[in-house]
């Protein structure tokens, strides 16, 4: 699969610094690669909030988690390589 074919999501919270780094690689790699990205704020919803609060942020490749806490760009392009 393409690396295009495939959508990054970040599952965040506002005043997140680990989001913001988390943000600036997604950002990075998204452009680098063509890969759509968007970003979800667990606040807005109790079942996020419950799953992912301990873990945030989170990164979910095509709706499958794939990284928390900090995300590494290397481990991140190669997912979408694949």
């Amino acid at each position: 699969m393409p690396p295009r074919d495939h959508r990054i999501t970040l599952l965040g919270k506002p005043g997140c610094h680990l989001c913001d780094d988390a943000r600036a690689v997604i950002e990075r790699v998204a452009a680098e690669l063509g890969v759509p990205w968007e970003e979800r704020d667990i606040t807005a919803s109790p079942e996020d909030q419950a799953e992912y609060w301990e873990m945030i942020p989170v990164v979910l490749i095509d709706g499958v988690q794939h990284d928390y806490w900090r995300v590494n760009e290397n481990r991140l392009r190669e997912a979408l390589e694949r």
